[in-house]
């Protein structure tokens, strides 16, 4: 054997992912929002690209007003994409209305409402969906700031409230240990107690507390209620927690009906002050797509133009820049920016595509959620809808990623449709997690504070309504939803009874 250097030639094939691939990979995962950022980046670094027109539902109207609106308009879905480039067509104008057969509502059901386009869709399912409102414009910390200036005698104490400001949670909470932050700030305690005191009489009632007794109190000498008997009520939390009724009464010294009226004063008090404020970072979710339902009852499935900017090839300037390109370099350079501006636009167009057949697969597939709720949730895999669609499972679980859908029952996330399924029905493919925990939420808020369910009682209930599961499914399900045992919830229905 040679042990000399040499040169040899190989021949080998493999399979290499293109930048230009890669990219497009990494959109399918972003949501509108992002993507609005990413085309922001696009128009800085390429020339050719500017925004398009506005959504072809203005466009519509602006033709209606016209008179133009009797021309109808090929289909965009059947013209070249060479040509949607050159008039700078985004995929926003991909159709929207699926008319297919098995969209179809049931109308043996009857049910031919399906409440507001605000998300109030009714029935024993609401409030399952992710509906957020932003709170208020400024954050908890601006609104104390604000009012420290005006309630401090002197700069020293506007300077160590201001800086107890700074180290409340978002709650209005104080962690940290006051000793610690006068050894921080260096001065003495008694100058950082007269501050947090200063705190502890701002806007909202009960910011700068350090534990929920102290936040209680405070919101109880704002509403001049804190009396000696409110004072060991609020002493006492751990026993109101427990239901103890009669010890309460000893305690506090008072009769039930005066026990009854501190109660409901007490939960009349807000125990987390501060998330009444929004802070800098929160806002609310934008929907990526649009779901609602025809008269004819056929399911309209729209992406959210608000969020989604059109990208357009600038051809006036592409013009101008071709017609001034006189060497090799320039013309080169002009080329690859334009093939550029092309792929990204295919790009976009092919993801839009992709998230509107992942979509109409979802309604296809859960249509008895969007119709009926929670409880007509079906057990759904990525697989299934991969399968369905012809396409890769991979690609579903990128496309279904930071992808919010809205619908009149409410904003949820994409994944939410992806459920297990969990105890064998009559058609063998189960019932939904979602549905079983949807379902066992009903039962618990049903119950009455004299027949409280053990979890053994819930599971023969689900087993009669044909969710067959296993004692220890219905405890996780039932934890995982914040839902305390029979022992807890009794203690809090006796102590509801009361109040």
């Amino acid at each position: 054997m040679s042990l000399a250097p040499r040169l040899d030639l190989r021949q080998s094939q493999s399979l290499v992912m293109t930048p230009q691939l890669q990219q497009a990979i990494k959109l399918l995962t972003l949501s509108n929002l992002e993507i609005e950022a990413f085309i922001g980046d696009a128009l800085e670094s390429n020339p050719l690209l500017e925004l398009g027109e506005t959504p072809q539902a203005e466009r519509g109207a602006e033709r209606g007003e016209g008179g133009d609106s009797d021309v109808p308009e090929t289909p965009r879905e059947e013209r070249e994409a060479d040509a949607l480039i050159a008039e700078g067509a985004g995929q926003s104008d991909a159709p929207t209305d699926l008319a297919s057969a098995a969209l179809e509502i049931d109308r043996d059901t009857g049910d031919g409402s399906w409440g507001a386009a605000d998300g109030s869709g009714g029935g024993e399912d609401e409030g399952f969906g992710l509906e957020q409102s932003t709170a208020a414009g400024i954050s908890l910390s601006e609104h104390l700031h604000a009012q420290v200036g005006a309630a401090a005698s002197d700069e020293r104490e506007i300077f160590i409230a201001r800086a107890i400001v700074d180290r409340l949670d978002e709650a209005g909470y104080l962690a940290e240990p006051l000793t610690e932050i006068a050894a921080a700030l260096g001065v003495p305690l008694a100058e950082a107690e007269r501050a947090l005191a200063l705190v502890q009489t701002l806007d909202p009632a009960g910011v700068g507390a350090r534990d929920l007794a102290e936040c209680l109190a405070i919101q109880a000498r704002e509403a001049d209620r804190y009396d000696p008997c409110m004072a060991r009520l609020i002493d006492h939390l751990d026993l109101v927690a427990r239901g103890e009724v009669a010890r309460l009464r000893k305690l506090c010294e008072v009769d039930q009906e005066e026990l009854v009226e501190m109660l409901a004063e007490l939960r009349a008090y807000d125990p987390r002050p501060g998330l009444a404020f929004g802070t800098r970072e929160d806002g609310a979710i934008a929907p990526d797509i649009l779901i609602d339902r025809s008269p004819d009852g056929t399911w309209r499935i729209a992406l959210n133009e608000a969020t989604l900017p059109r990208l357009v090839v600038n051809r006036p300037y592409l013009v101008t820049l071709r017609d001034g390109c006189r060497d090799r370099d320039s013309r080169s350079w002009l080329k690859d920016k334009l093939e550029d501006a092309r792929w990204l636009i295919r790009a976009l167009d092919q993801r839009q595509k992709t998230i509107l057949a992942v979509a109409s697969e979802i309604v296809t597939q859960q249509e008895g959620f969007f119709l009926h709720g929670v409880s007509h949730l079906r057990p759904l895999t990525l697989k299934q809808v991969a399968e369905k669609i012809e396409m890769h499972e991979s690609t579903v679980s990128r496309v279904t990623s930071n992808k919010f859908l809205h619908c009149p029952r409410g904003t949820f996330d994409l994944k939410y449709f992806f459920t297990s399924g969990v105890g064998g029905g009559e058609d063998g493919e189960g019932a939904s997690a979602e549905a079983v925990k949807a379902r066992i939420k009903a039962l618990t808020d049903a119950e009455d504070a004299k027949a409280i369910l053990s979890d053994d009682k819930l599971v023969d209930l689900l087993k009669a309504e044909g969710f067959d599961i296993a004692r220890r499914t219905v405890a996780k399900y039932r934890e995982a939803m914040g839902i305390g045992s029979s022992v807890q919830r009794r203690r809090a229905k006796k102590l509801a009874a009361i109040g």
